[in-house]
This record gives C-alpha cells, structure tokens and sequence, in this order.
C-alpha cells in the first residue's frame, strides 16, 4: 500500500500525473516558441511534474537508484523554474533561467516516458531488452536532439510582457 492505495492503482496515478504534466509541458514549451507564456499550462504543467517527482519517491526500493536522482534533480530545477517564474517574475536573467530549467524539467519527464516505454511496451522492450542496445539510444538521442532544438529556440524567441 501506498498513501492507503494498493501499488497497481497508485501506479496508475503516477503514470496519468506524469501523462498530464508531460502534455501540459509540451504545450507550455510550444508557447515558449512561439513567446506566449500559457500562465495556466504553465501552472498546471509546474504543479504536476512537481507531484509527478514527488510520488516517485514513494515507491518501495532497496536503494537508491537513477530514478532517485533524476527526481531529486526535477525537484530541485522545478524549485528553480518556480522561483525565476513567480518569486522574480522572468526579469533580467530570471526570464532565460525559467526557459532553461521549465525545458529541462519536461526533458526529465519526457527521459524516463522513454525508459518506461521500453521497459513496459513489448515491441519496444523486443528492441531493447536491457536499455541500453542502439534502438533505445537512438531514442533518447532523439528526444535529447527535439529538447535542445526547442531549448534554444525559446531562449531566443520567447520574451516577458
């Protein structure tokens, strides 16, 4: 049991949190683009990727783990992301801070959809059964490539007021 749920249903809101926060940033990172802030995406999109790191933590494991770290890592960018949001209000540096770190953060969330996809989806796990054999590569590189295209794009183009 997990927060008074069995492990299968507090599975299943994690992944539909992580789901939520995952197309809530792709909109929010889409915005950035275009230089619309979505203030109630992006809300959302904090909000659920904050939950999203933090109910990875209440999963039983032995040790700490990759899991362990990137969550620890997604927290402390969120708190970041927050701050330059709403504590500083995207002036000055803050406004490249928040693009940076609110990007960084779907990468985080959008890193492990991929590891979890491999691992779950039989057709996908066919093609990489340990993680780590050039299909799931080849994913991530992929995803790492889509995230920094979008990072720099929106350090140009996305603009306060």
């Amino acid at each position: 049991m997990i927060l008074g749920m069995s492990v299968p249903l507090f599975t299943q809101l994690h992944v539909l949190i992580s789901l939520v926060a995952i197309a809530s940033g792709v909109i929010v990172a889409v915005g950035l683009n275009s230089n619309r802030a979505e203030p109630q995406w992006t809300a959302l999109f904090l909000v659920t990727t904050i939950l999203t790191s933090a109910t990875g933590f209440l999963f039983h494991s032995r040790a700490i783990g990759p899991p362990h770290v990137i969550g620890a890592l997604s927290l402390v960018i969120l708190a970041v992301a927050t701050y330059a949001l709403y504590g500083r209000h995207l002036a000055g540096r803050w406004r490249a801070t928040y693009v940076v770190t609110a990007l960084l953060a779907l990468y985080f969330n959008v890193f492990v959809g991929v590891v979890q996809a491999f691992q779950k989806i039989p057709a996908l796990h066919r093609l990489a059964p340990n993680g780590s054999e050039p299909p799931f590569a080849l994913a991530q590189l992929v995803v790492l490539a889509v995230f920094g295209l979008l990072g720099f794009r929106a350090l140009r183009r996305f603009r306060v007021g």
